[in-house]
């Protein structure tokens, strides 16, 4: 064990005494790796914080949850809108069905959105999202309260005119959002009385609900001012904890042809749409992403590795009499081997952490502008760190070998 510290600290000697004395030749011929490493970590920390950013927001819309409407959220070149345009609208009596009848769902809820002009005094707010909900819809959704209330089973029975309003909302009607509770925002001259403000959620990537920007109130109340019919409400299934989605779609699917008494002979006229096909989905874009990511990188690697490779022919031919003398007085072949390969791996993760401090540099200066925030994972830094032991060891395989079989005499006599 000590005397493999001692090759290491040997190793890690050497390798910062080639940094001093010949600065130049070691940056530009690590310089392949530190472009490899920031490249493929680059590209790897971007993409794994934006997927994140992407699975978060897919999160919000309801795990384990089936999404009862009648568009199918397949898209595509090639969708069949008009095969889905005539067919009926989902209806509260439905959901109310549904939750009667469904043995694998958790929660149902109804959801449905219109747009309003809100206002408060002489501030005008133009386009708020106006969404109509069921009481279910919180056990669906991750909704949290940053002051005052959410609504509770009263509101949603009486169909009151009460809801909460999104942070935004909130700070651009009263200059500050913990005012707005208690306060009442009108619409179309009808009137809201605000008794809670969502928790600011940011943007999000995937579309779904705008909680920053918007009016939530109990389903009936919506439905007394709009009809529902006209703003295309869907049913939000989630399905019990152990019960996969799919198992859950295909209940559903049951239920709804019941509801709706369609014959085995007629087509579905609604379609159960699964979130976590969503999830796969950017799964595999991903994916690809980061191997193209791999491919770009690969080549500077390539690069750096000979330039290592290089470094360490010109090392073993400077220090020819050094290992002859380290030959003579008993050294091993593995010894000498092993020290070498050591350096070529130290010389490699020298250049990748340059490369690491680029990236990490990068990530402050993305974070600061991007709507998401760059975060370099554990794992990512490991999988540099190896990348860069496995490369010092492949350039320095040769060279080592070279200063390993060479003959102590001849190599003392060398100068």
């Amino acid at each position: 064990m000590l005397k493999l510290l001692s090759i290491l600290w040997t190793s890690f000697r050497m390798a910062l005494q080639e940094l001093r004395v010949n600065k130049l030749r070691t940056f530009l011929s690590l310089f392949g790796i530190t472009i490899g490493i920031f490249c493929i970590i680059g590209v790897l920390a971007t993409v794994d914080s934006l997927e994140r950013k992407v699975q978060n927001d897919l999160k919000s819309l309801g795990t384990n949850t089936i999404y009862i409407d009648k568009w199918n959220y397949g898209g595509g070149a090639d969708y069949p809108w008009w095969k889905y345009v005539k067919r009926p609208v989902m209806k509260y009596d439905e959901m109310k069905v549904i939750k009667s009848k469904s043995q694998l769902a958790s929660y149902v809820a109804m959801f449905v959105s219109n747009n309003v002009n809100l206002n408060y005094g002489d501030v005008i707010l133009n386009n708020i999202n106006m969404y109509g909900v069921s009481n279910e819809f919180s056990n669906i959704q991750s909704i949290e309260v940053d002051f005052g209330r959410y609504l509770n089973e009263s509101d949603f029975t009486r169909g009151a005119g009460i809801g909460v309003i999104g942070y935004k909302v909130a700070d651009e009607l009263f200059g500050n959002s913990e005012k707005a509770v208690g306060k009442e925002v009108a619409f179309g001259g009808r009137r809201v009385y605000v008794v809670g403000v969502i928790k600011k959620q940011g943007q999000s990537f995937v579309g779904g609900y705008d909680y920053d920007n918007c009016l939530l109130v109990p389903y009936r109340y919506f439905a007394s001012i709009f009809n529902p019919d006209n703003n295309n409400p869907n049913i939000m299934v989630q399905g019990k904890s152990n019960i996969a989605s799919s198992a859950l779609a295909d209940e559903l699917n049951g239920v709804m042809r019941q509801i709706r008494k369609l014959s085995p002979t007629q087509e579905d006229n609604f379609s159960c749409n699964d979130v976590a096909m969503f999830s796969d989905q950017i799964k595999g874009f991903f994916g690809k992403v980061s191997s193209g990511g791999w491919a770009i990188a690969g080549l500077s690697l390539i690069v750096g590795a000979f330039g290592v490779a290089n470094i360490m022919f010109v090392t073993v031919r400077e220090r020819t009499s050094q290992i002859g003398l380290k030959k003579a007085i008993g050294a091993k072949k593995n010894t000498i081997l092993t020290e070498f390969l050591i350096e070529s791996a130290f010389l490699c993760i020298i250049g990748g952490l340059v490369g690491l401090l680029l990236v990490w540099i990068l990530s402050l200066i993305l974070s600061s502008v991007l709507p998401f925030p760059i975060f370099i994972a554990p794992n990512i830094i490991g999988l540099a760190l190896s990348i860069c032991i496995v490369l010092g060891v492949l350039a320095g395989i040769i060279p080592a070998s070279i200063a390993a079989k060479m003959d102590p005499v001849v190599a003392i006599r060398t100068k």
